[in-house]
């Protein structure tokens, strides 16, 4: 066989694993919507940290992150430590709070939390629906670029198939599976992002003769290349807070809602820490190592740095193991995507479907198991026409996603998680702000990223009028649930 052959077989190994996982859970899944959204409640730590991780970084990372930093040099790596910082802190705080309230209030999606620690506010968990929808399709919508982007190179084939592609696998074992398939993939996913993040990285650096050499090489092409510091400091506080978006992700807090122990996020949090950095770090000295070896962009498709890591492997791997690049992108791409198309039919069948609409009564778990396939459907279909009509690169339309997101529930969700005095109004206060802040301020077209100013204006608005109204009366049983202290030990 030739290489390309080889290349292609071992990337077909892959989706045969991802797609079995999906049949295999689909019996599972199809008991009922805390199943098919949740698993059950019943995912061990190992998967997820590793599940809650991933599902966070997508093609951000191998895609946009590297092509940062075969622009930008050492100095992109300040896109990674506010993220890596912040998610460390919610393993360890936040989702122990939310984990607890989730099992003892039934709560499967971030609208229900908030509907239910706000007194069963309709109104909160009908904006906070359509926030999570509007920015998470066109989130799905960048990741199913992204797998054209991967698979049209790869494998010599026009780019429109390629989505299509990526959209058709991402359907059918999100539909089967559910939440067990989209986090048993996240955790096979995982451990191929890893294989690529660290044997390309390695290879690209033994073959510059070393680390020092590597710089050295960087620092004749531009001297700024080496220099962590080489950016403004506005530019600097804009990428470290990409992290005040973690918590505003549903698709990862939904991962810390349905561990099967809230004891063990601790450890979750050491292994998702770990697993973060060395990511972080493999996908920086890619876009180093390619700016090495290709020191203008012109030598690259189209021009595009994006591109860097699946060039730089295509060169330097043997097609086996450029399978396996081409796989671990394609795992940041589902890893991401499957997440985000289920919160996206979450929101539509728990919270309007049933929460505001009231058409879950009576309703089997069959039926709603159904129409959330259906919804999972529809979804990426939405996803596709969205990304379609798409005119920013990955990395920052991803941005603009997590940062309309951040901004909108992550100040919110953590002032009800931490703040007895928040009101459904300032929580409703806050989402509003917080979107049409992040839009108006991408908008704009200010280079100061839209999430900061964006959180900062929800956090206030969200204070503001919680202060000017009355708290909910059930706060003090809410937050002993949130304790831990109320009721005995958690239900297993």
């Amino acid at each position: 066989m030739d290489g390309t052959t080889w290349t292609f077989v071992a990337f077909a190994a892959y989706l045969l694993v991802v797609i079995g996982l999906g049949i295999v859970s689909a019996r599972s899944s199809s008991a009922g919507v805390t199943e098919y959204f949740l698993a059950g409640r019943r995912l061990s730590r190992l998967v997820v940290a590793l599940s809650a991780v991933v599902s966070g970084r997508s093609a951000w990372l191998l895609l946009g992150f590297a092509g940062t930093a075969y622009q930008r040099g050492v100095s992109a790596v300040w896109a990674t430590v506010g993220y890596i910082a912040v998610e460390a802190v919610l393993f360890l705080s936040f989702a122990v709070r939310l984990r607890r309230f989730s099992e003892r209030y039934d709560v499967l999606t971030v609208p229900d939390f908030l509907s239910v620690r706000f007194g069963g506010s309709r109104a909160l968990r009908g904006v906070t629906s359509l926030v999570i929808l509007f920015f998470l399709v066109l989130y799905v919508g960048a990741q199913l670029l992204s797998g054209g982007k991967t698979l049209a190179p790869s494998f010599g084939i026009e780019t429109t198939p390629a989505v299509l592609a990526t959209a058709g696998i991402v359907l059918v074992y999100t539909v089967l599976g559910g939440f067990l398939a989209v986090s048993l993939t996240d955790l096979v996913q995982a451990f191929v992002m890893i294989a690529g993040l660290v044997v390309l990285p390695v290879v690209c650096v033994v073959q510059a003769g070393g680390f020092g050499p590597l710089l050295d090489g960087l620092a004749a092409i531009d001297p700024t290349l080496p220099d962590p510091t080489a950016l403004a400091i506005g530019v600097a506080i804009g990428l470290v807070g990409i992290g005040l978006g973690s918590p505003g992700q549903p698709h990862i807090v939904a991962r810390y809602m349905a561990i099967d122990d809230p004891r063990q996020l601790r450890f979750a949090a050491l292994v998702g820490t770990t697993w973060n950095v060395v990511m972080a770090a493999g996908a920086l000295l890619i876009g180093l190592a390619g700016r090495l070896r290709y020191p203008s962009a012109d030598a690259l498709p189209g021009g595009d740095p994006e591109v860097i890591y699946l060039v730089l492997a295509g060169d330097v791997l043997p097609p086996v193991l450029f399978g396996v690049v081409v796989a671990s992108v394609f795992a940041a791409i589902m890893s991401t995507a499957d997440s985000q198309v289920l919160v996206c039919a979450s929101s539509v069948v728990r919270d309007v479907y049933c929460g505001l609409l009231g058409r879950g009564k009576g309703a089997s778990a069959a039926s709603l198991v159904r129409l959330s396939r259906l919804v999972v459907a529809a979804v990426v279909v939405a996803a596709l026409g969205l990304g379609a009509l798409a005119e920013k690169s990955i990395f920052w339309l991803v941005l603009l996603a997590w940062g309309g997101l951040g901004a909108a529930l992550g100040p919110v969700t953590i002032l009800a998680l931490f703040w007895r005095r928040t009101t459904a109004a300032g929580a409703i206060a806050g989402v509003v702000t917080g979107t049409l802040a992040t839009v108006a301020w991408d908008a704009s077209g200010r280079s100061f990223y839209e999430l900061i100013p964006g959180f900062l204006a929800a956090t206030a608005a969200c204070v503001i009028v919680s202060l000017a109204t009355r708290p909910p009366a059930d706060v003090a049983s809410q937050f002993a649930a949130m304790d831990g202290v109320e009721g005995g030990p958690e239900r297993r």
